[in-house]
């Protein structure tokens, strides 16, 4: 066949495919009638159909990008059933809003809002059906705004997401030019051996976000942000410098809020908070009742407690879901040793990096 041939071909299957999609987004619809009031965004479902899209490719297109498309038509059935609206760390461009973005698609309605307390308040009073924080870096740790965030709120953790960050240098003039640099401070951190190597008399200028440090930027002729190639396009900057973080497999970790958890799927993490004592042994005697009850812990962080002196606060995110007879039984054995818990949430457990 001749290059005109293989395109009409191409043609014929494109027709073939907005047949198909359009069919499918009917029953859709149905299903949103069926569903009534009940939640749109159903994580466990996402995982489901994901996996049996994985399953079902023989190639050659690779998972992620069949992922990618799913995802997207996920998002139009948002649409089709009750528009979605979701709340992210702004403003446009940040990483946050990245990662919301590749997870759910172009279909759905967002809200930037300029800090990581006001998605949660944002969740909690129905204003957004979820919201996107970021929790931990590979290279920085733990989020201290979204931790904290949780002590005081009632929402819930419904899934996670992973997404590999790549910081650059963007700015309007030339490299040795630039006298101060916007970014967020757990970006300086994760750039501090390029920085380092790279200017001696550039000041580091905190702000709340990247994008925030993009907008800055933008307006002052030697400065200069750390931020992503989205931040760039969307402020008008040049991308003097790509992928300046100090450790090349940089991976953020965002977590999805919601005013419910996700049902189970036999593959779970479960997210909790607890405060002990001020005793010693106070910490190994609830790790001990982890470990007699066989639940495996994957990350653990601690935060000063905000109300009592030398008092802190535990997340803990380990494997199973609460609603697990062997979870529960654990539960409720690790309460004796705290003053307080509270369940943050259980969800799919997710490896694949957003790409």
């Amino acid at each position: 066949m001749n290059l005109e041939d293989l395109r009409k071909k191409i043609d014929q299957i494109d027709s073939k495919l907005v047949e198909l999609l359009n069919e499918r987004a009917q029953v859709v619809i149905q299903i949103g009638k069926v569903k009534g009031d009940g939640p749109v965004y159903a994580p466990d479902r996402e995982k489901k159909v994901l996996g049996r899209i994985a399953e079902l490719n023989k190639g050659p297109l690779p998972d992620r990008t069949l992922a990618a498309i799913w995802r997207e038509l996920m998002s139009g059935s948002f649409f089709l059933e009750r528009p979605l609206r979701i709340s992210y760390l702004g403003p446009e461009g940040s990483f946050t809003h990245t990662a919301a973005i590749r997870k759910f698609g172009q279909s759905v309605e967002y809200e930037a809002v300029f800090d990581i307390r006001g998605i949660f308040d944002e969740v909690s009073r129905g204003h957004c059906d979820l919201g996107v924080v970021p929790i931990e870096n590979s290279a920085g740790g733990g989020v201290i705004e979204t931790l904290d965030a949780f002590v005081d709120t009632n929402v819930f953790v419904c899934t996670e997401v992973y997404m590999p960050i790549h910081h650059n240098l963007l700015a309007n003039c030339k490299l040795e030019k630039v006298k101060k640099i916007y970014s967020k401070p757990e970006v300086f951190a994760q750039c501090q051996r390029w920085l380092s190597m790279t200017f001696k008399e550039a000041n580091t200028i905190p702000v709340a976000s990247t994008a925030k440090a993009a907008q800055m930027a933008a307006k002052e002729k030697f400065a200069a942000a750390i931020g992503s190639d989205i931040a760039a396009e969307l402020y008008g900057l040049q991308m003097i410098c790509e992928n300046i973080e100090d450790i090349a497999n940089n991976v953020t970790r965002f977590l999805v809020i919601s005013k419910e958890d996700a049902r189970p799927t036999g593959d779970d993490k479960t997210s909790i908070l607890f405060s002990t004592a001020h005793k010693a042994g106070a910490l190994a005697d609830v790790l001990d009742v982890f470990k007699k009850r066989q639940i495996n812990l994957t990350n653990i962080e601690s935060r000063p407690s905000k109300k009592r002196q030398r008092e802190y606060y535990f997340f803990v995110d380990c494997q199973g879901h609460r609603k697990d007879e062997k979870f529960m039984k654990c539960i409720e054995e690790v309460k004796q040793h705290c003053l307080q818990l509270s369940v943050l949430g259980s969800y799919p457990k997710n490896d694949t990096l957003l790409e």
